[in-house]
């Protein structure tokens, strides 16, 4: 059964413990929360063709490899059987995700359209564990 929790207080069961080892320090603090990006195929998507065939292919990855560099986005890729893609990201809010996004030249010209955006908190996290 899942329980739901107010917003007002970050969705959070102020009774429950948190699982796992508490993320810790400025930085991570600085960085804000993490989000999931939800995205489906655009009308401009070419399904008979591979991810790195679609048109603005080089605009859109020189667009998402300067997200990452500045430490954006963390993890992401295509949805194959699909034509979308998920990213998880790191901001202060849902618009501040949505407004960096805005310009990628895949969603400028419809090869990807999208979806949805939601904060995640991560309870769980292996590669944080093994010091990966």
């Amino acid at each position: 059964m899942f329980r739901i929790y107010d917003a007002a207080d970050g969705g959070r069961d102020p009774n429950r413990r948190r699982m796992g080892r508490p993320r810790q320090g400025v930085e991570h603090e600085r960085m804000g929360s993490t989000f999931i990006v939800m995205s489906a195929a655009g009308s401009n998507r070419d399904h008979a063709k591979g991810t790195r065939d679609q048109p603005y292919w080089n605009q859109h990855a020189a667009f998402i490899d300067n997200l990452v560099e500045e430490g954006f986005i963390m993890l992401g890729g295509p949805l194959p059987d699909e034509g979308g893609a998920v990213l998880i990201v790191r901001a202060s809010s849902g618009a501040e995700v949505r407004d960096r996004l805005r310009p990628d030249p895949w969603y400028v010209h419809g090869i990807l359209i999208p979806q949805s955006v939601r904060r995640w908190d991560i309870f769980i996290d292996r590669w944080l564990a093994r010091g990966e």
